[in-house]
């Protein structure tokens, strides 16, 4: 009787401490990028970027994007990028289905949210150019 009771409680207490443990594994990271871009109806986006991670990691990336939309502009930005919680650095490369908004006459703003699977990347930057239009497509990080 007492060997189940203490079985019972110690599967509680490891029920208790899973999401602990799971929260414990993510992690925070950041982009910081500065990107130039053109479009007449196709949009061509390439840069640089460095990931940082609040456990320290840290990354030199190249930045591509190819995609189409109501566009029209040049422009040179920078900006800051927030990714979704994921466990390693790593996780942040590769390939995202991307979605943007971008406008300027002289200075420049844009705003970019993209998804690979469970990884969300959200960017925001400003700059010089004249541009305007909403644009989608394939957006790449890749380590530099």
């Amino acid at each position: 009787m007492r060997s189940s009771r203490n079985y019972a409680l110690a599967v509680i207490l490891a029920i208790l401490a899973l999401p602990s443990l799971a929260q414990a594994k993510f992690m925070s990271c950041r982009l910081e990028y500065e990107v130039h871009t053109w479009s007449v109806l196709y949009k061509n986006v390439s840069g640089t970027g460095t990931i940082t991670c609040d456990n320290g990691q840290r990354a030199r990336v190249r930045l591509q994007l190819h995609g189409g939309g109501l566009t029209l502009g040049v422009s040179e930005l920078s900006g800051v990028g927030r990714f979704s919680r994921g466990r390693d650095r790593d996780e942040a490369l590769g390939g995202y289905g991307s979605l943007e908004g971008h406008a300027g006459v002289v200075r420049s703003i844009e705003g970019r949210v993209m998804t690979k699977g469970p990884v969300w990347l959200s960017l925001w930057g400003k700059g010089r150019g004249f541009d305007l239009g909403f644009a989608f497509g394939g957006f790449t990080i890749r380590r530099d």
